[in-house]
């Protein structure tokens, strides 16, 4: 494997995860639709307290949201982490950007917790749940570090290869 290659494919990898698990939701979307509908009203009938007649839809859209900002993550942060890859940066800072640029990753997998949970628990509780929220954090937090590490790199000649 090219040398260069080797420096990005752990954070490669997690983005390689990242559009296979958007694209997987479209297809669960296209063949799964009624079931996916169903655990959505079941969970809100069951559990009346902490919904309104509009959590139905609103749940439906965070599973729309996790598949939608799946596969255009995925699709950004290639050209991302490929870019890293023709940087000047320090192989270990190469590999590092890359990894922190994959964990943007996580973040749709934010919005698919929020629609696991908030059949059961409220769309409110399952928007501010310790998972939602850490899925969240590391995952725009990984990226913007990761972006910025590149920026520095690429517009201030920062952090280069001796």
């Amino acid at each position: 494997m090219n040398e260069e290659v080797k420096t990005i494919k752990v954070g490669l990898l997690l983005v390689m995860l990242t559009l296979i698990f958007g694209i997987s939701l479209g297809m669960s979307f296209g063949i799964y639709e009624d079931s996916i509908q169903a655990y959505i009203a079941e969970g809100v009938a069951a559990h009346p307290e902490v919904h309104d007649d509009k959590s139905n839809s609103k749940i439906w859209r965070y599973a729309q949201r996790a598949h939608f900002h799946a596969t255009g993550i995925a699709a950004f942060s290639i050209g991302l982490v490929i870019l890293v890859m023709f940087s000047s940066l320090k192989k270990k800072l190469k590999t590092t950007a890359a990894i922190l640029i994959g964990l943007a990753g996580l973040y749709p997998l934010a919005w698919f917790t929020m629609f696991l949970l908030a059949p059961s628990i409220g769309r409110d509780a399952a928007h501010g749940h310790i998972i939602t929220e850490m899925f969240t954090y590391v995952g725009i937090g990984g990226l913007l570090l990761g972006i910025a590490i590149l920026s520095a790199n690429l517009f201030f000649n920062m952090f280069r290869e001796a």
